[in-house]
């Protein structure tokens, strides 16, 4: 066997990997997107907040009961990502994206740093989305104290 015959057989074996993982990733965001529109809302979530403008993955977030379920949009997880339970959620900030960050973002989204136990973490969402999650965080039980006023 040539080697060229070798050379041409491992540059298929490659080019075939290479189309299952471009269709393997179309197949995960085509599920995330279908999520999406089944009820889902576009949100964006960063964690580590010590780069100014970098670090932002987009995702799909849901409500279930008193949790919030963010799912990042090219993922091999199954499950959510981060869950966010209202009881923990403080907003503690509000601002408008910097240029950098704009792109990574729903348009129009508005920044809300939330302070945790755990973590710092951000969520930026458009106008209608932001207007769905602080009515959500409003509606707790009357049981539950009020943790974002402060």
């Amino acid at each position: 066997m040539s080697a060229s015959v070798v050379v041409i057989a491992v540059l298929l074996v490659l080019a075939v990997v290479a189309v299952l993982l471009v269709l393997g990733g179309m197949l995960l965001a085509r599920r995330r997107l279908r999520g999406l529109r089944a009820g889902g809302i576009e949100v964006a979530l960063r964690v580590h907040r010590s780069e100014p403008g970098r670090g932002w993955h987009l995702g799909v977030a849901r409500y279930q009961g008193e949790e919030f379920a963010w799912y990042r949009a090219l993922s091999l997880r199954s499950g959510p990502d981060w869950i966010l339970n209202r009881s923990t959620i403080a907003i503690t900030d509000r601002r408008r994206p910097t240029t950098a960050e704009a792109y990574t973002m729903p348009a129009g989204s508005l920044v809300l740093h939330l302070g945790r136990p755990e973590e710092d973490i951000e969520v930026a969402m458009g106008s209608d989305a932001l207007t769905g999650f602080l009515s959500w965080l409003e509606s707790s039980p009357p049981s539950s104290v009020a943790p974002w006023v402060r």
